[in-house]
């Protein structure tokens, strides 16, 4: 095993570059947090990404943008804001394909991340992802790894031999943690609404933030609930310890719980920590469409910013403004419609509040639109949508013509808005 400095692996960075990073949790703290010293040394570097944590130098000062270029796979927050001044670019891509398709294009010169402390037999292990991280490392020339006894040791693709990786550093950080969001009286309703679709036995896949904490909260009278879902989150760990979810019932991992990535709070990482009922696997295995299918009784929940009268859903941009990525949207919505006796769902408020663009006003505005705003992304296609859930009803979708959804989805609509949307259907001939 070879330890180096930081000082040493930025040294290893050359010109032109290609550098993939660790997902969220798994990314290297110290490296990224001094990639921007090297700046006068080296142009045109590429860093491609996902959900970074952290805000760093070389990518948040426009100072470094002739050094360095952030490729993401999904925007974070701060990615967001700072697409305005050219040091941020999005890769579009479905997070099951996201390794494959990359490598496609190019293989990385270096991987960098982070790791569990080496054990007694040689391993460490990557802790909090598998999204695209194996892949990428075996496609890698360099792979450093950022050595940090709080990595979470897990079982599955994230188990690594130490052969495999050139150069260790050593570190200390705590993992990056999130904020549990507490469900409001919209999101209790949504949560209800869906959890009356969702049979005892079914597996389950769940993001994170209100709606799905507030689904997690209403799954609480279920039984034998399973667990394959792309990120696993506390709401998880709630649903375990109460005893609802058990996996006893599962067609595919029986007994096991299957995710791609874990990200949340200290209770999570204590939980998936040495824990082999946990999986890590890679997002090529855990989100594909047809494996995800596998699953008897799987359901798959998502959220959207706004969905048309057709079925389109946009939810990863406003406008032409990215602000996430499809991630594993339309993997999982499309693998549990293949699931026997599968469902899956697209949770929305009916309004938002938006800020319009003269006046600075805010005004209160309708999810479901006659059409989406212009240079919306459509993260999922209306081919693609099974139920709609706002806290005024669930539209059941599957199967049904234009005319069928139209009238639908005004019904799940907030009641200001439906005159408008069936005034607007009749003039665009949506029929």
């Amino acid at each position: 095993m070879r330890q180096i400095t930081v000082e040493e692996a930025l040294g290893l960075i050359k010109s032109g570059d290609h550098i993939v990073s660790g997902l969220a949790g798994a990314e290297p703290v110290l490296m990224l947090s001094r990639l921007h010293e090297i700046a006068k040394e080296v142009q045109d570097v590429h860093v491609m990404t996902c959900l970074p944590m952290g805000v760093y130098d070389f990518y948040s000062k426009e100072e470094y943008g002739k050094s360095f270029l952030m490729e993401g796979w999904f925007y974070s927050g701060p990615m967001r804001k700072l697409h305005e001044i050219k040091t941020v670019t999005f890769i579009p891509n479905h997070l099951h394909f996201s390794a494959k398709k990359r490598l496609d294009f190019r293989k990385p010169n270096l991987y960098i991340g982070n790791c569990s402390w080496v054990d007694e037999h040689g391993y460490v292990s990557l802790g909090l992802s598998a999204v695209y991280e194996r892949e990428m490392i075996e496609a890698a020339d360099l792979v450093i790894l950022e050595m940090n006894r709080n990595v979470p040791r897990t079982f599955g693709d994230t188990t690594l031999h130490i052969s495999q990786v050139d150069y260790f550093i050593k570190a200390e950080y705590k993992m990056p943690e999130l904020p549990v969001t507490e469900p409001n009286e919209k999101d209790r309703a949504i949560g209800r609404l869906i959890a009356e679709y969702i049979e005892d036995g079914s597996t389950i896949q769940l993001g994170i933030g209100g709606i799905p904490n507030a689904v997690a909260e209403a799954l609480k009278g279920k039984k034998h609930l399973g667990i394959h879902t792309e990120m696993f989150t506390d709401g998880m760990v709630d649903l375990v310890e109460s005893g609802v979810v058990d996996g006893t019932q599962k067609s595919l991992h029986r007994g096991k719980m299957v995710a791609a990535f874990a990200l949340g709070s200290e209770k999570l990482y204590r939980f998936i920590n040495d824990n082999p009922a946990v999986e890590i696997l890679s997002g090529a295995y855990v989100n594909d469409p047809h494996v995800i299918g596998l699953n008897h009784k799987m359901i798959s929940i998502n959220t959207s910013i706004e969905i048309d009268l057709t079925g389109q859903c946009c939810s990863e941009s406003i406008g032409v403004k990215q602000i996430s990525g499809t991630g594993g949207q339309a993997d999982t919505a499309i693998g549990a419609q293949n699931s026997e006796g599968g469902k899956s769902f697209i949770a929305l408020y009916s309004t938002a509040m938006v800020k319009e663009g003269e006046t600075g006003e805010w005004t209160e505005k309708s999810k479901i639109v006659p059409i989406l705003a212009s240079g919306a992304v459509v993260s999922l296609s209306r081919n693609d949508v099974d139920y709609v859930v706002t806290e005024y009803g669930v539209a059941a979708l599957r199967g049904t013509s234009i005319r069928d959804r139209v009238e639908r989805l005004i019904q799940i609509a907030h009641p200001d808005f439906r005159i408008w949307l069936r005034e607007e259907a009749e003039r665009l001939k949506l029929w």
